[in-house]
């Protein structure tokens, strides 16, 4: 009895175009939150110069289903990273379907008056249930206070502080905290990262700062070198000029001996020459 092999061809249909917009044309809450997600991606680019296998994303539309790309109901992070993949590859929004379904490995949001029943409520859902994001933290500029959580079993559990305040970052190796700092002309608290050993990760800005710092400082130790070694040029020259008269007091202390010696031989010889002529 022959054998019938029956194939099953299931096909997938394609992904129609959608225009797919990357900026609503609302401006963000503040300006200190448009400076905080620059800051944010300046300073991770700083802490990671020669990597390519990551990509960082600020105030950037995150599509991760047709439906919510067609109803345009969901904007994206303040601010968000995914690791291993391209980082050279030009991006206006971070498509989940185009990026071989991977979404955001941590998400920042900074919350405010307007954003915070969102940012604590549906928005921490979403990334929980549906981006799976493994760390989430939220920064409330009205009081400083930083949040943050971690997927544990398809759940968010709470991230414990240390005793700085400061909360870590398992994806990025990187701790997270508010320090008061400058960036780009304006003074305020910011969520800055912090190597495992407590160190700022530097902004460019800080980074040409501290070369800038660094460079005058060793212009200043050059000059207090140059007017030291001038010094002590000065200090030989003076120790020459004592030794040379020093030199020529001695010769003259010499002569006047020997004049003084060469009369006295004079005198004694003419002593006795008067003695010896007197009857």
């Amino acid at each position: 009895m022959p054998i019938i092999e029956v194939v099953q061809r299931i096909e997938v249909p394609d992904i129609p175009d959608i225009d797919l917009p990357y900026d609503d044309g609302e401006p963000l809450e503040t300006n200190w939150h448009r400076l905080q997600i620059n800051l944010l991606g300046d300073a991770l680019h700083q802490h990671w110069p020669e990597r390519t296998d990551f990509f960082a994303g600020g105030n950037m539309f995150v599509y991760y289903c047709l439906e919510q790309a067609r109803t345009r109901q969901y904007k994206g992070p303040d601010f968000f990273v995914v690791l291993g993949v391209d980082r050279t590859r030009p991006r206006q929004s971070w498509i989940v379907w185009q990026e071989d379904g991977r979404y955001p490995d941590l998400i920042v949001e900074l919350l405010s008056p307007t954003t915070i029943s969102q940012d604590l409520g549906p928005k921490k859902d979403l990334y929980e249930r549906v981006f799976k994001t493994s760390e989430y933290f939220c920064v409330n500029p009205e009081d400083w206070s930083l949040q943050g959580w971690r997927l544990q079993s398809m759940h968010y559990g709470a991230l414990q502080p240390d005793a700085r305040g400061w909360l870590r970052s398992s994806n990025l190796q990187l701790w997270l905290g508010i320090q008061e700092g400058r960036f780009q002309g304006t003074s305020s608290n910011w969520l800055r990262f912090f190597t495992l050993a407590g160190t700022l990760v530097p902004t460019a800005e800080e980074t040409a700062e501290s070369a800038h710092t660094r460079a005058e400082a060793e212009r200043v130790r050059a000059e207090a070198e140059q007017v030291r070694a001038e010094a002590e040029q000065v200090r030989a020259e003076a120790e020459r000029a004592r030794a040379e008269a020093e030199r020529e007091r001695a010769e003259a202390e010499h002569a006047r001996v020997e004049a003084l010696e060469a009369e006295n031989t004079r005198l004694r010889a003419e002593l006795e020459r008067l003695r010896g002529s007197t009857p």
